[in-house]
């Protein structure tokens, strides 16, 4: 096992900065996930600290070492990348040991390991079988075992599920966090799917143009946004926002969190709007409600009692309410603006 601390870190390419001096400490045995849209540096930190695309200054450090000038090999980490980088024309075995035979590990050594660890991540029948005749979650075994075998003390992973049918996706994130139980080490995980994070993640390393938003437990995420970009990135559909006035100020509602009827309720925030669209998906409904004052709303409903088309009222309670200011920071309960932007929300929606 082992931590990762990132010192003023910053990375520069063809001239343009993606990264400019990061801190972030990666504690040492927990799974964290750095997630954020395309193009926002999360694979730019995993390759920093393979050592396969260095950093342009500061220090990255493993267990307290300097490993700036540690070549990738040397550095006690497997990465496990989006397409398998498995070789097609080895056998199953032959993939997972090819590491150990270049580092002249004996045969018996070899055979000892590759057995166990197949056997662990469900391969022991297929160790001779050829990779084109595996399912896409069996090549992605391959690639953890091969990665397994070197012992590492950090796993990192690029985006490894993303090949995979929806439904091998939700197997898979269940057989890694089982993984990581399992082993104890540090599993480093680079995902822009918000659900992969919020399902496997000890913590959350959220960013967005190389600055990181947030860093905490999923649910310190969900629940207490540092920001606006934090409460529309995480959640499905995301917060609902709405200005509040003309100074930029907004407030927002999880979709869950409003309740929606056909007649008037005593909420904080209530409004009536019309039913646009409709989602059924089984054990939840989703509306869409543009309000009379022409915003739209989605609405996450445990019942599917409502039609497109139809008049209904939405309501919120005050303790479901975010505030966020003109720098698009979350404004926490404890700041005198909370209770005067409750204030005037009521007003507005009760004048």
């Amino acid at each position: 096992m082992a931590s990762i601390e990132f010192v003023k870190v910053s990375k520069v390419f063809d001239r343009q900065p993606v990264i400019q001096d990061l801190d972030l400490n990666i504690e040492d045995g927990k799974f964290t996930v750095l997630v954020g849209p395309s193009g926002c540096g999360k694979t730019t930190l995993l390759r920093m600290i393979a050592g396969i695309d260095p950093q342009t200054s500061g220090s990255v450090l493993i267990n307290g070492k300097d490993v700036t000038r540690i070549a990738p090999g040397k550095r006690g980490v497997a990465m496990v990348f989006q397409n398998y980088a498995i070789y097609p024309t080895m056998s199953v075995r032959d993939n997972i040991e090819f590491g150990l035979v270049n580092n002249k590990v004996p045969k018996d050594e070899r055979t000892r390991l590759v057995e166990t660890i197949g056997t662990t991540v469900g391969l022991g029948e297929y160790l001779d079988r050829k990779p084109s005749t595996l399912s896409g979650g069996q090549r992605q075994r391959v690639a953890l075992a091969r990665a397994m075998v070197k012992n590492p003390s950090v796993f990192l992973m690029d985006e490894p599920l993303s090949n995979l049918d929806a439904k091998l996706r939700v197997q898979m994130r269940i057989e890694l966090i089982e993984l990581h139980k399992k082993l104890g080490s540090t599993f480093v995980y680079v995902t822009h799917d918000q659900m992969e994070a919020m399902s496997m993640a000890d913590t959350i390393v959220l960013m967005n143009h190389g600055v990181i938003q947030q860093e905490a437990a999923p649910e310190v995420v969900y629940r207490k946004p540092n920001n606006l970009f934090a409460a529309q990135f995480i959640g499905v559909p995301p917060m609902n926002i709405a200005p509040i006035g003309e100074d930029k100020t907004t407030f927002g509602f999880r979709p869950e969190s409003a309740v929606v009827t056909t007649e008037p309720g005593e909420y904080h925030y209530s409004v009536k709007g019309t039913v646009v669209t409709r989602e059924m998906l089984g054990s939840e409904t989703i509306y869409q409600v543009k309000t009379v004052d022409g915003q739209a709303f989605m609405v996450k409903c445990p019942d599917d009692r409502f039609h497109v088309d139809q008049v209904v009222y939405l309501g919120v309670p005050a303790d479901k309410l975010y505030f966020f200011g003109t720098d698009e920071n979350r404004i926490d309960e404890q700041d005198a603006r909370y209770r005067e932007l409750l204030e005037r929300l009521w007003g507005t929606a009760h004048g």
